[in-house]
């Protein structure tokens, strides 16, 4: 199964591909999309081509979109708000199921503490992806979303197999 996570960001949206085979990960590719200027709408559009073509080209089971803090600049948090709403939008379009985390809760899946700095966070990306380059810390930061969604999609698939088992004993 393959999985994207999705760091949103106006100015630079993170992506990570990797893909999951039992309990193992494997890097598959990230990136950045680089939006500039002052219109917001061409922004818009370039974040939303990007990662249609991301989608387009790596074919993602699921995705993964980390859940926008509101910081104390209300007009920044609305813009990031929209970058968000490009990363929920695009995988739907294509069909993959979102699923979205809060910053504590990746950290917390990758790392272990719920307030794990850029760096711990990134060496234990490191570590659960072997000879892996990240492209920016936006990259990073998408692959420790990946990496959390696909421990979740693992766990559900494990408390599913259960309740399946129990069932047929019964």
């Amino acid at each position: 199964m393959r999985v994207i996570g999705i760091d949103p960001g106006l100015r630079n949206l993170g992506w990570g591909v990797i893909e999951m085979e039992g309990s193992r990960l494997r890097h598959v590719a990230n990136g950045i999309i680089h939006s500039a200027g002052e219109d917001l709408a061409l922004r818009l559009v370039v974040l939303h081509t990007g990662l249609t073509e991301v989608i387009a080209t790596h074919a993602p089971d699921a995705a993964a979109v980390e859940q926008t803090f509101v910081n104390k600049d209300a007009v920044a948090t609305l813009k990031l708000g929209q970058a968000r709403g490009i990363a929920l939008l695009v995988p739907a379009q294509a069909g993959v199921p979102v699923g979205e985390y809060a910053p504590n809760a990746i950290k917390k899946a990758v790392v272990g503490v719920g307030h794990a700095d850029k760096i711990q966070v990134q060496h234990m990306v490191r570590h659960q992806l072997p000879g892996v380059v990240f492209d920016g810390p936006d990259a990073a930061d998408a692959l420790a979303i990946a990496i959390c969604h696909a421990h979740h999609l693992q766990s559900a698939h494990r408390t599913h197999a259960a309740m399946l088992s129990r069932r047929t004993l019964q």
